[in-house]
C-alpha cells in the first residue's frame, strides 16, 4: 500500500527532502532514500511499506531483548523491509537491506486487523515493532501504536535510534519500552561500518531516558571493529552518567553475515567486556552464548538471583509481583506487569 509519508519538505523542480532521520535525503522525482522504502512520487514523498509486513510472530519479550519489561510474557512482533543504516555486519540483511519490490512474501495488514490479532493472542502484552528498522515504516507504526494504546496494550520499539527529534517527539508518548542498538562509541565506526553517525543515536537515547520511558540497550560486539576495552569503557561511562546505571545493557555475539566475514565474537571477549560494564552498571547481560549466570537478573542491592533465564525460559524465582527483591525488599524491576 502506498501512503503519503510524514516529515518532508518540498523543494524546487519536484524535489523533496525527507526529514524523518538524520540522513535527510534530497530526492528527485522517482528516487528512493537510503532506507529504500521512502520515495519521491511526483513531488510527494510516499512510503511503499504501509501495512506490508515481512514478518509477524509471537515472541518472548526477552527476545527483543527486554529483560526488565514484563519478564516472561509474550508479545506479538512485526516488521517490514528497509533500514536507514547500511551495516556491513547486518544480522537481518534479507529484510533490512532490500527494496520492497525485491521481497515477495509480504503479508498485508491494516492497523485495525493487527490490533485484533494482538487482542486475540493469549497472554499477549501488546505489539513490538522489530525485525527490520521500525523508523522506516514510521507512518504504519504511529497509526498502529495509537490503536494499541487505545486498546490498553503496550507498544515496544526495537531500533537503531537513528531518527530526527521531531518524529521521535511525536511517537515517544505512545511507546512503553525501547531497546536501542548502540553499535559502538566511535564516530568513525558509525561512518565506515553503518554509513550513519553516532551523535544522533546518543541524542535519541538521552531523550528516551529523560522521558521516563523504559529503555534497554544492545551492543553487538564485532571482533576488531568495536571491541576495544578502552572504547567500550567510555561507552559504559557515558551510559551510567547520561542514562543511568539502572539501564540494562545487553552484549550480543556477532556472527558472520552479509558483507562481513570476520569470525564470531569469542566468549572470552564477551566476558571481558561484561566485567568492565559491571563495574559501572547494575544490569549487564550476555546474549547468544548460553553463558551460565550471565543472563540471570541479580538484585543490585543484595545479590540475590531474581530471575533465572535459560535462553527464553524464564523463572521469576526471587522477585515479587510488584518487582521487589524477595530478600531485601528493594524495588528492582518496576515494569513486572503482574
Amino acid at each position: 500500500m502506498i501512503n503519503e509519508a510524514f516529515f518532508y519538505s518540498s523543494r524546487g523542480g519536484h524535489q523533496v527532502r525527507c526529514l524523518l532521520c538524520p540522513h535527510e535525503c534530497l530526492l528527485k522525482d522517482g528516487q528512493t532514500g537510503v532506507c529504500r522504502v521512502r520515495r519521491n512520487d511526483g513531488g510527494r514523498l510516499v512510503t511503499d511499506v504501509f501495512g506490508r509486513l515481512s514478518a509477524i510472530s509471537i515472541d518472548p519479550v526477552e527476545k527483543k531483548p527486554l529483560y526488565h519489561f514484563y519478564p516472561g510474557r509474550p508479545i506479538l512482533s512485526v516488521g517490514s523491509v528497509g533500514c536507514n543504516m547500511r551495516c556491513v555486519f547486518c544480522q537481518n540483511y534479507t529484510i533490512s537491506q532490500c527494496y520492497p519490490d525485491e521481497f515477495s512474501r509480504f503479508r498485508d495488514f491494516s492497523p485495525g486487523a493487527l490490533i485484533q490479532l494482538a487482542q486475540q493472542t493469549p497472554d499477549n502484552i501488546g505489539l513490538a515493532y522489530t525485525y527490520n528498522e521500525p523508523v522506516t515504516f514510521y507512518e504504519f507504526m504511529l497509526e498502529t501504536a495509537m490503536e494499541i494504546r487505545r486498546a490498553g496494550m503496550k507498544n515496544v520499539v526495537v531500533s537503531n535510534g537513528y531518527i530526527n527529534p521531531e518524529p521521535l517527539d511525536r511517537i515517544l508518548p505512545l511507546i512503553d519500552a525501547f531497546n536501542i542498538d548502540l553499535k559502538a562509541f566511535n564516530e568513525t565506526f558509525y561512518r565506515k561500518q553503518t554509513r550513519s553517525k553516532l551523535a544522533p543515536v546518543l541524542k535519541t537515547l538521552q531523550k528516551i531516558a529523560c522521558s521516563g520511558t523504559h529503555l534497554e540497550i544492545t551492543n553487538l560486539v564485532v571482533p576488531r571493529l568495536n571491541d576495544r576495552p578502552d572504547e567500550f569503557s567510555e561507552m559504559v561511562d557515558w551510559i551510567a552518567s547520561e542514562l543511568g546505571k539502572h539501564v540494562p545493557l545487553h552484549l550480543s555475539r556477532y556472527f558472520p553475515q552479509y558483507q562481513l566475514t570476520l569470525p564470531p565474537t569469542s566468549g572470552q571477549k564477551l566476558e571481558e567486556l561484561y566485567l568492565i560494564a559491571r563495574q559501572k552498571l547494575d544490569f549487564v547481560y550476555i546474549g547468544n552464548m548460553g553463558t551460565e549466570d550471565r543472563a540471570n537478573t541479580h538484585c543490585p542491592h543484595c545479590g540475590k538471583i531474581l530471575i533465572r533465564r535459560d535462553r527464553y525460559d524464564v523463572e521469576l524465582s526471587g522477585i515479587s509481583a510488584s518487582g521487589h527483591c524477595s530478600q531485601c525488599n528493594q524495588l528492582v524491576i518496576p515494569n513486572m506487569g503482574n
